[in-house]
């Protein structure tokens, strides 16, 4: 395979390289660096990916469009680049919203146009669904988001369809569930937390915490989307990648003061605009379609985020004046 990764030194994305690298795929990966964390943890996550020879870092904003030599010859286009995060949506940051996640992906679907073989799998989000009337919610419900961020996700995704329709791009849209693990940003919950309960510092939980999520983890995302690089006869479909670990943030934060050793420090504050109560996937479709199955229960995966901080934590303190 011969695949282009957009976001390639973000938490999923540089995930996803590795792992195609390791299968024995050529990448090409894109990041241009944005500043919703930094700079410092981006280049981290790609350390692993430089030591391969089948690698080629390309520094490119997408936004900015020409990239019709980036798309040429892939067999498989990952669009993951994004502006993320609900909290940060409103406002003054909406532009670079529209800019990164709509504008962007316009300009990758166009150079995708005269490559019809290539297969271009769009990491969309559970935000799209708002407080979503179904639960388990299946791809058929009507998208109602209720975050600046859900809204520039869907009309990535309604942008991916409608270059499907009109000009054959060969696109898979997959709606990606509370993705958590190893290298999650460090603005999200259970990097929030896992920092936290190492360092016995207070952690700030937005709402009561009864909130519940389907919790994906990452490496059952990254089966899922090669799964939708592979599929036959799935060209402008949508599919739901949950974790089937549907739990209370209060229920997390119980499995992260088992795996510290302690009791955590907690202050509950308000609920952000536009955080949803509740998410639950219904992934019959994707499993039935594409043969996923998420294999990780949360407390597996909280285990193994929370490890990976415990040695972040570590080596930095070690690289400390």
């Amino acid at each position: 395979m011969y695949a282009l990764v957009t976001g390639c030194a973000g938490f999923v994305g540089s995930h996803l390289t590795e792992t195609l690298l390791a299968e024995g795929a050529e990448v090409i990966g894109v990041d241009c660096f944005n500043d919703n964390y930094g700079r410092r943890d981006k280049l981290r996550n790609l350390q692993r990916a430089m030591d391969w020879e089948g690698f080629e870092f390309v520094p490119i904003d997408l936004a900015r469009g020409d990239l019709f030599d980036l798309v040429e010859g892939c067999d498989t286009v990952f669009h993951l680049a994004a502006e993320p995060g609900v909290r940060a949506s409103w406002g003054d940051r909406f532009e670079q919203y529209l800019r990164n996640n709509v504008h962007a992906t316009q300009q990758l679907l166009e150079a995708a146009v005269n490559s019809p073989r290539t297969r271009f799998v769009y990491a969309s989000s559970s935000s799209i669904y708002g407080e979503a009337e179904t639960s388990p919610t299946p791809e058929d419900v009507t998208p109602r988001p209720i975050s600046p961020y859900g809204l520039t996700k869907l009309s990535a995704e309604q942008l991916c369809d409608l270059y499907h329709l009109s000009h054959g791009v060969n696109v898979v849209s997959l709606r990606l569930f509370s993705v958590y693990g190893p290298r999650q940003r460090p603005d999200m919950a259970f990097n929030r937390f896992c920092r936290a309960a190492l360092d016995d510092s207070p952690i700030e939980v937005f709402g009561d915490g009864e909130q519940t999520r389907d919790f994906t983890f990452v490496g059952d995302v990254i089966t899922g989307l090669l799964l939708a690089a592979r599929a036959p006869g799935v060209e402008g479909r949508v599919f739901n990648i949950g974790g089937g670990s549907q739990a209370s943030v209060n229920d997390a934060l119980e499995l992260i003061a088992e795996l510290a050793g302690r009791e955590l420090r907690i202050r509950y504050g308000e609920a952000p605009h536009g955080d949803v109560r509740a998410t639950c996937a219904d992934t019959a479709r994707t499993e039935a379609t594409l043969g996923f199955v998420p294999r990780t229960p949360l407390a597996k995966g909280l285990a193994a985020e929370f490890e990976w901080m415990r040695a972040l934590e570590a080596s930095q303190a070690a690289l400390a004046p």
